[in-house]
């Protein structure tokens, strides 16, 4: 197995996940098989319990693994599918070896971090590296590893040992370590500024790890003589220091690191040039200049409650993104907080009120994403109103299916208490209730989890002419409640139509309403399958039809054209 390690250093959030994704993207293109593996040093299991807020959002996989964000970069980028042992944290490290010490698989010994700790660190990244992730076959040539945080932080410092000792073991013809920093400039000067990288590489470099390749971050195309500054006191040739400077989009970051050659002196560090073809980037090439050149754009309301922090919302964002470009639209997301919409809002901040309506009413469709508790469910419930009354275009992902329900339940039923027993454990119409897959006091691990079968009720359904299947579709999930059993007959009776259903079913997968132009929820997260080329048949299907194309699309795919 070869090995690409991914560091970084000076700041966080310097885009080593980009940076990793998009390497892997090259070195596929050079007809490698690639896997990848993100290390996140926190004592968290996993990111399932984590906020949006503290850690942007939380990616499910097929396996039901609650993982970093990165995770879905990769995804993304390779188009593979990966497992929960990909995204390695310092809490799962931790809790194995402490498995272990208490069943005396240590034999008495005092179990330490050097040995104990990094041993296991080393072994779950040599056993994971061999799962295949692409669908095919035995192992993939290259593993791209990338290390979370900040070389000189004390939680990595664990990770940083336990990979200086597979560089060590695997042999330096199977190992290649890029430093991703940054380069920054001062105002006043306005010269580049190579000190925070070298004191990153030193850092790096006294801990037993030198990188055979620099990847710099800035603004700006890094100088010649920054480049040369760089070499001579980083010990990395000229030819090795990469420039990863802002761009118009971040398809064009792969393009940037072929067009620097980075395929090439990692192939070569890696005793890979006899078996790589040169790389084929064709279709990206096409992707990131169509992505350039769009003009037209489509206003997309997106109601929610982590707004102020895009990368709560990052599958969704990057799914809209996949289904406007596959229609030559560019997104236009006008974010609207939930809360701005209710009327408490018209009486404390009326500016923020009026300007969340007029955003929503200028909006050609209406998005309602995932989330938990109840602030701004109220917004929430007058936003799939507005869209419902007026025909907007509407898509409910989780909470914005239930969301759907209660609006439904209440202006159409006329239960005006109707609600989710996770809001009002006292409705007396309880149209969303806990549906135990899971424990009722542990957050960790207890949700309804990783990719489970909707089957469609009726093969003549919109989401089912979406996927271009009649029969069912495979999704991914992430939550605790779901629409009551109970009350579908009455909803039904008023109209609203549960197209999909588990294989019992008793768990409602997916609603439509007929006669509107577009209105769908759904209870699983079809944003985290969205692809580059392949955008979710779902998102599709709210651009299509806020453009008032939807019939004729659907009619065309039906013809077989």
């Amino acid at each position: 197995m070869k090995y690409v390690l991914v560091t970084g250093g000076v700041v966080s959030g310097l885009g080593k996940g980009v940076t990793a994704s998009s390497l892997g993207v090259v070195l596929k293109a050079c007809g490698l098989r690639v896997t990848s593996i993100k290390i996140d040093p926190y004592l968290n299991m996993d990111a399932g319990t984590m906020s949006p807020f503290e850690h942007g959002e939380v990616f499910v996989l097929d396996d039901g693994g609650e993982v970093d964000l990165d995770l879905g970069n990769y995804e993304r980028f390779l188009d593979v599918t990966l497992t929960k042992e990909n995204n390695i944290t310092t809490g799962k490290i931790y809790q194995s070896v402490l498995e272990k010490e208490r069943r005396g698989d240590y034999l008495g010994k005092t179990v330490q971090v050097v040995p104990h700790i990094t041993d296991a660190i080393k072994d779950w990244i040599e056993s994971v590296a061999l799962i295949p992730v692409d669908g095919k076959e035995g192992p993939a040539d290259v593993c791209v590893i990338e290390l979370g945080g900040t070389v000189g932080d004390i939680e990595s410092m664990p990770f940083i040992e336990a990979l200086r000792q597979l560089s060590f073991s695997v042999g330096q013809d199977n190992f290649c370590l890029i430093h991703v920093s940054l380069i920054p400039v001062l105002g006043v000067v306005g010269e580049q500024k190579t000190k925070p990288t070298q004191h990153s590489v030193r850092e790096l470099r006294a801990l037993g790890l030198t990188p055979q390749l620099l990847a710099c971050r800035s603004a700006q195309p890094l100088l010649d003589n920054t480049k040369e500054k760089l070499s001579q006191f980083c010990h990395v040739p000229v030819a090795n220091i990469l420039n990863i400077h802002d761009v118009p989009n971040i398809w064009h970051i792969p393009l940037l690191l072929r067009s620097q050659n980075a395929h090439y002196s990692i192939l070569k560090q890696l005793d890979l040039l006899s078996i790589a073809t040169p790389p084929d980037l064709e279709a990206w090439t096409r992707m990131a200049e169509t992505f350039d050149n769009l003009t037209d754009s489509v206003r997309i309301a997106m109601v929610g409650k982590y707004v102020g922090l895009t990368d709560s919302y990052l599958s969704v964002v990057k799914a809209l993104l996949h289904a406007c470009i596959s229609c030559s639209l560019k997104p236009s997301i006008d974010w609207i907080a939930a809360s701005d919409l209710e009327d408490d809002t018209a009486q404390l901040t009326p500016e923020a009120h009026a300007a969340a309506w007029k955003t929503l009413r200028n909006a050609e469709c209406v998005l309602v994403p995932g989330g938990f508790g109840d602030r701004g469910v109220r917004g929430m419930i007058l936003a799939a109103k507005y869209a419902r009354e007026n025909n907007v275009p509407y898509l409910g992902i989780c909470l914005g299916m239930q969301i759907s329900v209660i609006e439904y339940a209440r202006s159409v039923l006329g239960f005006e208490r109707a609600n989710s027993t996770e809001f009002d454990e006292q409705t007396p119409n309880p149209v969303v209730i806990f549906m135990p897959e899971g424990s009722r006091t542990h957050m960790g691990s207890t949700m309804r989890l990783g990719s489970r079968r909707t089957l469609f009720q009726t093969p003549d359904c919109v989401t089912s002419k979406l996927y271009d299947n009649p029969q069912y579709v495979d999704e991914r999930h992430r939550h605790r409640y779901e629409v009551n059993p109970d009350a579908i007959g009455l909803l039904e009776e008023a109209g609203l139509k549960f197209v999909g259903k588990d294989d019992t079913g008793k768990r409602m997968e997916i609603l439509e309403l007929p006669g509107h132009p577009f209105y769908a929820g759904v209870q699983f997260h079809p944003e985290f399958k969205s692809r580059p080329g392949k955008p979710s048949p779902l998102f599709l299907g709210l651009i299509l039809s806020a453009k008032g194309q939807l019939e004729a699309y659907l009619h065309k795919h039906q013809n077989g054209s």
